[in-house]
């Protein structure tokens, strides 16, 4: 009897000090979790951190909407913590000014956010820093200049374009969203790799539906998870997997892109972007401080393909949407276009000056549509203090534009759909809390040419149609966020205008 019970119990307490070491092994993990969560002395303050998940955040709303609640608590200055990431949010006019305004050289860098980090790799114009970020976002600066003459032509062409495909649909219920992204998208890749795209183009068709999806699954809640528990994620199946697959066929095109430039390159010639970049990368090959390769090339011309798409198409996609819901602001633009233009001609920028009304819509159009809801990420080069908080170094400052896109102290009616807001005594009133393409060094590089395109673009397609809802719909603002605010899909109606 006595030699059966003595391996049972020695079998019992191995069982048991394997449980204990568990437990005990977790608690430190904790532990050790809850110390590296504690906020830094003078940090902004925030909600209760919870061990390894960190801010509990209700994700049954967007993420844009549940942090603006917590300002009623917080004031316009807080933290919060996903996972690995902190971030502090800052809310208002007054406070983003002064970070990104008055403190810009000390936010000039970008934050590690782990999937940008893995599909760019610290190249391109978004992720990268220091060095190679001004290197790289002064040569396209300064090549972007040198064509612009062109910029505008290569608008009015599209504008043809796509005033075609809309008369395609005769007056019938469609939905507007491909046809945007794809005239949207042609600019960009003229002025990038020297060509545009037919709109039944269906290997096109298929890169425009990879980079909405890509974008979509960034933004949603497998995003934030990965983001905020990389290592983990990493080696977990889900819908997230689906970025790097869709990022590998959009690298696959760019790429063979690329190697026909350098197929065709002329040295004498100007070309296009890849061309100029190209030939910096021969004339600076002996330069052992130069950041021009390859890998940096297919990063920006991947960059400027998904910024120099999404972000002015949402915004043409929320101007459509405005004006088939509101006919009457509609038909004033429409007045406007006739009077400064009339029907016989294309819309040019210079008419802009002329046509106070379609310029206080539009401003209005990216209010309300408040297309990049948080902004981008900035990191803090060194130590720092804003609003009394001591930021140290590193920190990873999140821009609330929609505490000011919707700030009742500075918009008469911030949640209403009102060009009014822009306009005084008829003419055009330029708001100086208005930052929908932020502000600082690392503010929209491309912000001149997303706005002659919405300019061209919209008074186009108004020029030639009014836009209504379809018989029996009633359109709604639903929303979607991607890495930007985009309205959920919807069906419009475009009557050519006699």
């Amino acid at each position: 009897m006595e030699l059966q019970f003595w391996p049972n119990f020695v079998s019992l307490l191995e069982k048991l000090n394997g449980w204990m070491l568990l437990v005990v092994v977790v608690t430190f993990l904790l532990i050790i979790d809850l110390v590296r969560m504690k906020r830094p002395r003078n940090f902004p303050p925030g909600p209760q951190l919870f061990p390894l998940m960190g801010t509990f955040v209700d994700f049954r709303q967007p993420l844009h909407l549940a942090l603006q609640k917590l300002t009623g608590r917080y004031g316009n200055i807080f933290s919060v913590q996903f996972g690995s990431l902190t971030f502090v949010v800052i809310n208002g006019y007054q406070m983003v000014r002064e970070a990104l305004v008055h403190q810009a050289e000390i936010f000039a860098d970008r934050p590690n956010i782990p999937l940008l980090q893995e599909i760019f790799r610290g190249f391109g114009l978004i992720s990268s820093n220091g060095h190679v970020w001004r290197q790289q976002r002064k040569f396209t600066a300064a090549t972007f200049k040198n064509i612009a003459v062109s910029f505008e032509e290569k608008v009015q062409e599209e504008s043809r374009y796509l005033v075609e495909a809309m008369e395609e649909e005769k007056g019938q219920p469609f939905d507007p969203h491909y046809k945007i992204n794809n005239a949207v998208s042609n600019i960009i890749c003229s002025i990038t790799f020297g060509n545009r795209f037919d709109y039944h183009d269906n290997r096109f068709q298929e890169l425009l539906h990879l980079l909405a999806e890509t974008l979509l699954l960034i933004g949603s809640f497998w995003g934030q998870l990965y983001n905020a528990f990389p290592l983990i994620m990493r080696w977990l199946p889900g819908p997230f997997k689906k970025i790097f697959r869709h990022w590998e066929k959009l690298e696959h095109f760019m790429k063979g892109v690329i190697a026909k430039h350098k197929e065709d390159l002329d040295q004498s010639e100007a070309g296009d972007y890849i061309d100029c970049y190209l030939k910096e990368i021969e004339r600076s090959k002996d330069d052992t401080s130069s950041c021009f390769h390859e890998e940096n090339l297919l990063c920006i011309t991947l960059d400027l393909f998904l910024t120099g798409t999404e972000t002015t198409a949402t915004a043409i996609r929320w101007a459509l949407l405005y004006m088939a819901t509101h006919p009457r602001i509609q038909e004033k633009v429409q007045l406007e276009i006739d009077a400064v233009i009339g029907q016989s001609r294309q819309p040019t920028v210079a008419d802009k000056e002329n046509m106070p009304y379609t310029s206080a819509v539009l401003s209005e159009v990216l209010r309300m549509g408040n297309v990049v809801p948080l902004g981008v990420p900035r990191m803090s080069i060194s130590d720092t203090t804003l609003a009394g908080f001591h930021l140290p170094k590193g920190t990873t400052l999140m821009t609330s534009l929609t505490s000011i896109m919707f700030d009742k102290n500075v918009w008469k009616t911030p949640d209403t759909f009102n060009p009014e807001h822009f306009l005084e005594n008829g003419q055009y009133r330029r708001q100086e809390a208005f930052l929908p393409f932020s502000a600082g060094k690392r503010a929209c590089p491309g912000e001149k040419l997303a706005r002659t395109e919405l300019f061209i673009f919209f008074t186009s397609l108004l020029q030639k149609f009014t836009f209504q809802p379809p018989a029996d719909v009633t359109l709604t603002f639903a929303f979607t966020l991607s890495l930007t605010r985009c309205p959920k899909p919807f069906q419009i109606c475009a009557l050519p205008r006699d």
